[in-house]
């Protein structure tokens, strides 16, 4: 039997930005370099070890609006024409850079990357990939769980409990939807929980959710072991999880963490910025707006403005390095925690999934290595989910979790603050009318109407989304997160007022339909 156990966590999740009234949109590109850079490489990682017989556990949540995207005909379409772009791209890159050999081979291994990515794309999971996703998770190895519908941060959304409620058992049934049964987990949008929410997750049928450290360290009674064992909420019976705050930091922190070793890739230094733009004309956006293209061929080098080329077989040694750096520490971690525990101790570490891949170019091969590490070099530390140890320790202490969240200072700050507070007086409003207009039509109505009401429902989801508040606190592309809460608030209020004077415009409703067409099967009266 091992010493311990690590519970690794990868948060999936992008907004939904899909924009059909535009034939080519900016920030639809989140999701294509998303899938690029995280996702394919992730299932590669995971085939890998499959193939190669090395056992592995690993805990994911897909995001309802994530899988929605993976889903959508519309975003495939797009996905491979952006590769296509990429494809020629790289491939000028191959010839502009043939007296360049630093460079060289790097446009190589781009092209090659673009291209497999095609090839995965399209070939192996057929456009969608929600197919090797739940292929993994009917493994049993790779445990999936949802999230709130449209990533909503419950503890502002505590004033109208049904909300709270639809957030949660739309997730569920999305869930359901893509990945073919209920989920037994919630990763709660950005950690956020308060008092209460767990009876929710209780009604929805859920088992357990994750809270930062201090969601536990600060639940009364105080748990006895800490993060390092499941606590269960009181009244709902629904276990609950805290971050080990060492494990996060040596890959979160930007001082200490992995991903700021001088020899990976630098993020920052793109040739969609830094070539000739006469050049990289033909393949920018419609707009002619200069933006990343995912090639990038220097390393972090040091904190100046000089930067090295970047050495792709010197980065790949420094992450199975800082791999078995990780598992060392595990080790150490579990061989104390064990002498001061009548049970096994398990380490959680959650990260948000783009950390791998997109912002950390090497972080793949550095999971890739980490498991095949924790499996054939060492014995005292084990990959386990929750369920699994749920299941071999059942006896667990009765604690409640405190209100917490895993944003800057721990609670709401970055979701309620100066540049942001002014949404919540319409989400709130329009939270109201949607309970106001469920219980008013109970029975359905007739079918117009029936769409109507389940439009305003989606509408009310997507403005909830958390993404657009904390975008504006961080200050990044704030004109789009204004735009797409005011968009929605007041389609919100349009079709309210259309199903309260029953003057339903069915032209304008199928257009919005079109445009936010999230949740195909959402039945409004989840809000009841």
């Amino acid at each position: 039997m091992p010493l311990g156990y690590l519970c690794l966590v990868l948060h999936a999740h992008l907004p939904y930005v899909r924009h059909p009234e535009y034939d080519d949109f900016l920030e639809e590109d989140w999701f294509y370099e998303a899938i690029t850079e995280t996702y394919i490489p992730i299932l590669e990682m995971l085939e890998g070890l499959e193939r190669d017989r090395c056992d592995w556990r690993l805990t994911m949540s897909v995001t309802p609006t994530l899988a929605a995207m993976f889903a959508d005909p519309l975003l495939q379409y797009r996905y491979v024409r952006h590769l296509d772009n990429l494809i020629a791209l790289s491939g000028k890159e191959i010839d502009r850079t043939k007296w360049q050999p630093e460079f060289n081979h790097l446009a190589h291994m781009y092209h090659n990357r673009f291209v497999r990515a095609r090839d995965v794309f399209v070939k192996q999971y057929g456009n969608n990939l929600n197919h090797g996703f739940r292929r993994f998770f009917e493994t049993g190895k790779l445990e999936l769980i949802t999230c709130c519908a449209t990533h909503g941060f419950l503890p502002l959304m505590t004033s109208n409990m049904n909300a709270v409620r639809a957030q949660v058992e739309v997730g569920c049934r999305e869930f359901e939807r893509h990945f073919g049964k209920r989920p037994q987990g919630i990763w709660l949008a950005e950690c956020g929980y308060a008092p209460g929410v767990d009876d929710i997750l209780k009604e929805s049928g859920l088992r357990y959710f994750f809270v930062d450290t201090h969601g536990v360290l600060f639940a009364e009674p105080r748990p006895k072991y800490g993060v390092y064992a499941p606590i269960v909420c009181p009244q709902s019976g629904v276990a609950c999880m805290g971050r080990d705050h060492e494990s996060s930091k040596q890959v979160w922190s930007a001082i200490e963490g992995y991903p700021g070793d001088y020899v990976y890739r630098e993020f920052y230094r793109d040739i969609g910025f830094d070539l000739d733009y006469d050049y990289l004309k033909p393949h920018l956006h419609q707009t002619g707006i200069r933006s990343n293209t995912g090639i990038k061929y220097y390393k972090i080098t040091g904190r100046g403005d000089h930067k090295a080329a970047y050495n792709p077989h010197e980065a790949l040694e420094k992450a199975a390095a800082h791999a078995g750096n990780f598992m060392f520490n595990r080790e150490k971690q579990v061989e104390w925690l064990s002498g001061y525990m009548d049970r096994p101790p398990v380490i959680l570490a959650p990260y948000d999934a783009e950390l791998y891949g997109h912002w950390w170019f090497e972080g793949p091969d550095w999971l890739n290595f980490l498991f095949r590490k924790m499996h054939w070099d060492q014995q005292s530390v084990k990959m386990i989910t929750l369920p699994e140890y749920l299941d071999q320790y059942p006896k667990i202490q009765i604690s409640q979790p405190s209100f917490s969240s895993w944003g800057y200072k721990g609670y709401c700050e970055v979701w309620l603050e100066g540049s942001n507070d002014w949404i919540y007086q319409h989400l709130h409003e329009c939270a109201d009318r949607m309970v106001e207009l469920a219980k008013q039509h109970s029975d359905g109505g007739n079918p117009l109407r029936r769409r109507a009401l389940n439009q305003a429902a989606r509408e009310l989801m997507l403005v909830q989304s958390s993404d657009w508040a904390f975008i504006m606190k961080t200050g990044t592309v704030v004109e789009y997160a204004c735009e797409r809460t005011k968009v929605h608030v007041l389609n919100f209020h349009h079709l309210y007022e259309q199903i309260k004077t029953d003057a339903i415009d069915e032209t304008w409703l199928s257009e919005v339909e079109r445009r936010h067409n999230l949740f195909p099967d959402l039945d409004y009266r989840v809000y009841a």
